[in-house]
């Protein structure tokens, strides 16, 4: 498949996903043009914040292939990612991302990412949820004991 047609793929699994009662979001995965995982925003239908589209593709390729390390992969998402899918695209290691319809394409009908791209680069103490570092001694033993780990597998 070209590029095209695995986004005309990934833009057809979210026209479906609206008809069976799901979000506007869907997305492949694909080597050389070889689809090899699709996923589609199952948000509602799961009651799951991170069943995004991008997220549910990226778990059945992981699956799919066995690793964790997707970095030979392209993603073809019907939308720009959002900041959570974002970072599990970069934690995939994907190699590149095509998307169709963009973030502000998004707030425009109702999913405003936005203020979670604004929240990032503020200070914790500014950030809308409040957060509060608590027994940072006692948590990092476990860092120490991985740090000191000589047969962990790197990710």
């Amino acid at each position: 498949m070209t590029n095209e047609e695995c986004m005309k793929r990934a833009i057809a699994l979210s026209e479906e996903n609206v008809k069976n009662g799901g979000g506007p979001f869907a997305a492949v995965i694909a080597k050389n043009g070889e689809i090899v995982a699709e996923g589609c925003n199952r948000v509602t239908s799961d009651n799951d914040p991170t069943a995004h589209a991008e997220v549910s593709a990226i778990r059945a390729a992981c699956k799919k292939l066995g690793t964790f390390n997707l970095s030979e992969y392209e993603i073809f998402t019907s939308c720009e990612p959002c900041p959570m899918c974002l970072g599990a695209i970069y934690w995939a290691h994907l190699s590149k991302i095509y998307y169709g319809n963009n973030r502000t394409d998004a707030a425009k009908i109702g999913f405003d990412d936005d203020f979670i791209y604004k929240e990032i680069p503020l200070p914790l103490s500014q950030r809308s949820i409040p957060m509060e570092n608590l027994l940072h001694g006692e948590a990092s033993r476990c860092f120490e004991q991985w740090h000191e780990k000589s047969d962990k597998t790197e990710y």
